[in-house]
C-alpha cells in the first residue's frame, strides 16, 4: 500500500511546475552561478556549493513542496477521498516520504552530473556517507512538510512554507559559505543548516553524527506530530 501511494505521489510531483522550480531549477541555478561566477574565495567552489544546493533541493521537495501540495489536496477534498477509502494517515505519510526520496534521487542525479561537469570529484566513501545523510534529510523535511500541510489551512501554508523556505535557504547559505568550518553549534539546530553541513562533511569522508542526530530528532518529532494531528480536510 505504501509503495502504491508512493508511485502516485511521485507522478503527481513530477507534473507540478512550481515544485520543479523550487526543487530543481533554483538549486541548479545556484550550483552553476555560485560555481562559475567569481563570488566565493575558493579554488574549487563547486565542492562547497554542491552540498548546499543538494540540501536546498531536498528541503524544497520534502518541506515546501509537500506542505503546499498536501494543504491544497486537503482543501479540494483529494485527501478526504483517500481517507474514505480506508488508507490510514501513516500510509499517506510514509508513501509521501518514499515518493520524495525517489524524486530527490532524480534531482540529485541532475545536480550531480552538472557538478561533475563543473569539476566536482567525490570519493567512494563520500558517496556512501552522503547517501545516509540524504535519506535521513529527506525523511526529516518530508515529515515537517506533512506536519505543516496536514494541520494548517492552505492560505496560511502557502505563505508560511515559502517564508520558511527563504529563511532556511538563507541560514544554510550563510552557514556554509560565510561561516565555513566555524558554524556555531546553535545554528546547527536549524534543520537546513544541519542537512547542508552534514552533506558537506559526508562528501569529505566524515560521518557527521551531531548533524544526523539533529535531523533524526526533527524527523521523529515531525513524523509523530504529523501522524497524530494530520487532518484529511481543511
Amino acid at each position: 500500500m505504501v509503495l502504491s501511494q508512493a508511485s502516485i505521489e511521485s507522478r503527481l510531483f513530477l507534473r507540478h511546475g512550481e515544485q520543479q522550480l523550487l526543487s530543481i531549477v533554483i538549486p541548479l541555478g545556484m550550483l552553476i552561478g555560485l560555481s562559475t561566477l567569481p563570488l566565493l574565495d575558493s579554488e574549487n567552489p563547486v565542492n562547497l556549493v554542491f552540498p548546499l544546493t543538494l540540501g536546498v533541493s531536498i528541503m524544497s521537495a520534502g518541506f515546501t513542496g509537500q506542505a503546499i501540495s498536501v494543504a491544497f489536496d486537503r482543501r479540494y477534498g483529494a485527501l478526504k477521498r483517500i481517507g474514505a477509502s480506508g488508507v490510514p494517515p501513516w500510509t499517506i505519510i510514509f508513501g509521501k516520504v518514499v515518493a520524495v526520496i525517489a524524486v530527490c534521487c532524480f534531482q540529485a542525479l541532475i545536480l550531480g552530473i552538472t557538478a561533475g561537469i563543473l569539476g566536482w570529484r567525490p570519493t567512494f566513501i563520500g558517496f556512501g556517507l552522503a547517501a545516509i545523510v540524504f535519506v535521513i534529510g529527506v525523511a526529516a523535511f518530508t515529515a515537517l512538510g506533512l506536519l505543516v500541510g496536514g494541520t494548517l489551512n492552505s492560505e496560511l501554508v502557502l505563505a508560511l512554507a515559502n517564508l520558511l523556505w527563504f529563511i532556511m535557504v538563507a541560514a544554510a547559505s550563510y552557514a556554509l559559505i560565510r561561516s565555513g568550518d566555524a558554524i556555531p553549534h546553535w545554528l546547527l539546530a536549524v534543520p537546513s543548516v544541519a542537512l547542508a553541513d552534514a552533506m558537506s562533511q559526508a562528501f569529505l569522508g566524515h560521518l557527521p553524527l551531531l548533524n544526523l542526530g539533529i535531523l533524526v530528532v526533527w524527523c521523529a518529532g515531525g513524523a509523530a506530530a504529523a501522524t497524530r494531528l494530520f487532518k484529511f480536510t481543511s
